[in-house]
């Protein structure tokens, strides 16, 4: 089998050509937009990858199985493009479409596109969970551009027989993460007192390692096909608790001040950063029991163990 992995230079697309390449009978390439990625001796990278709706990348492709479609216009804090939303269709839509199009052209047999969980919204109640059958409703322009490609990926599918799968994953942690997660190890590695302790919403999260084994799985599952998959690590935590473990692997204590979480959100409200407290008081959780059943699908890390490669990661990077 012949997988072609875009977004290979990325947090999720490095780690899943070192899992697929130590598959048996997988040739793995690499579309990479940069001249020289970090991979497997057994990785061939296809240089000068632009996802754009203007390049014809079927010489390519030709040959391709399977494509796993991570590459994207990523979901970023104060976005400075003039129009947002055009900028993520022109990549995450238009883009992902054009390439879904030629590989279809190409005869490449199944597409795997990760999208977000964005598409489904963005908060649940502590005791609604989403699904895969819900009704979309992304509600910024990143998520937005992940629905409208969705849209069209299935549109592909129904018209050329090309099988779609497409994986909304929650937030995804691991060696290396950077952002709001970043951020939250780097204080409790400092011993920051953080006002985060009276928190009790519920939030999904997946750990990198079993992100990176679905993705391997979908490739491959003959059940996976034209299906809409959610994943986590099948544990939901409290913002408290996830910094009390992360403070745990981090070999440090967690020192968490109880302020009552009205507080919080009208105080971030104040400071215009009403979407980071929704990020760190409220819930966002996921059923995974159709990615389960349908795939037999498991996570294979628990939550202690990703937060402990993750902090290992995190000291060592340090040392540099």
């Amino acid at each position: 089998m012949r997988v072609l992995v875009t977004g290979s230079s990325g947090f999720v697309g490095s780690r899943l050509l070192k899992v697929l390449a130590n598959k048996k009978n997988v040739k793995v390439f690499a579309a990479a937009h940069r001249e020289s990625i970090d991979c497997p001796v057994t990785v061939r990278i296809l240089k000068n990858f632009e996802l754009s709706s203007s390049v014809d990348w079927t010489p390519n492709l030709i040959g391709m199985d399977v494509i796993v479609h991570a590459a994207a216009r990523v979901h970023v804090m104060n976005d400075q493009a003039l129009d947002p939303l055009e900028a993520f269709r022109e990549v995450n839509v238009n883009g992902a479409l054009k390439l879904a199009e030629q590989a279809a052209s190409a005869g490449v047999r199944r597409f795997v596109f990760i999208s977000s969980i964005k598409v489904n919204g963005e908060s649940t109640t502590t005791n609604d969970t989403y699904s895969p059958e819900a009704e979309p409703a992304p509600l910024d322009p990143y998520g937005v551009s992940k629905m409208e490609a969705e849209l069209g990926l299935k549109a592909i599918a129904e018209r050329t027989g090309m099988e779609v799968v497409i994986i909304r994953p929650v937030l995804v942690y691991g060696p290396g993460v950077k952002a709001n997660f970043l951020k939250m190890m780097q204080w409790l590695d400092k011993g920051v007192p953080l006002p985060f302790g009276a928190i009790r919403n519920s939030r999904s999260l997946v750990a990198l390692d079993n992100l990176v084994d679905l993705i391997a799985l979908c490739t491959e599952h003959p059940a996976a096909a034209n299906q809409t998959f959610l994943v986590s690590d099948g544990e939901d935590l409290s913002t408290s608790e996830l910094l009390r473990r992360m403070a745990r692997a981090l070999d440090k204590p967690a020192r968490l001040i109880p302020v009552p979480v009205w507080i919080l959100r009208l105080g971030a409200r104040l400071l215009g950063k009403s979407d980071l407290s929704q990020r760190l008081c409220g819930s966002l959780r996921v059923d995974i029991s159709k990615t389960r059943e349908i795939l037999g699908w498991k996570p294979v890390v628990s939550v202690d163990s990703a937060l402990k490669e993750a902090a290992t990661h995190f000291k060592e990077s340090r040392k540099q």
